[in-house]
């Protein structure tokens, strides 16, 4: 059900890591190189991963030196991969945005991209199922948020009423 009358589309997405240590972010960037690569439909013709650098913090609060800032960040790295990938249709290219959520992406082959109106549905579709996830999932954690917060709430009142007696 290919979408794309232009044949296979070609992308390069850019994942950015923070943590630490070091080594965790190639690791992990990886890993998630090769699960993008497991995707089906997907065929990732080339990667780089950029060594992790050290982040530094800026200073916000004029009283904290550079030092103390490090101290609190517990020495946080950065690092990001290119990865330039194939993949059948402009669908998948969707999925992988939403499933990766990459800090860039730039569609470099084909120069224009032709879609039916099933293909460019398909597309549409996708992204509102995964709107529609995510708002779920805010307005679950909403609701806790709020029974979190009355049950605070009602144990401050009771400590409160304790230490009065």
């Amino acid at each position: 059900m290919s979408s794309n009358k232009n044949g296979p589309v070609r992308a390069i997405m850019i994942l950015e890591v923070i943590g630490r240590p070091p080594e965790h972010l190639v690791e992990t960037l990886g890993n998630l190189i090769e699960k993008i690569g497991e995707e089906k439909g997907v065929c990732v013709v080339d990667k780089k991963i950029n060594e992790p650098i050290f982040m530094k913090l800026q200073n916000s609060d004029e009283n904290k030196s550079q030092q103390d800032l490090a101290k609190e960040q517990k020495d946080f790295y950065s690092s990001f991969a290119e990865i330039e990938v194939e993949v059948e249709e402009v669908l998948q290219i969707a999925m992988l945005m939403f499933k990766y959520m990459p800090a860039h992406i730039e569609i470099i082959e084909p120069e224009y991209v032709s879609l039916t109106n099933n293909g460019m549905n398909e597309v549409f579709n996708e992204i509102v199922r995964r709107l529609h996830s995510y708002d779920e999932i805010a307005r679950i954690l909403e609701v806790e948020k709020n029974i979190l917060e009355k049950k605070l709430r009602e144990i401050a009142e009771r400590e409160k009423k304790e230490r009065e007696e």
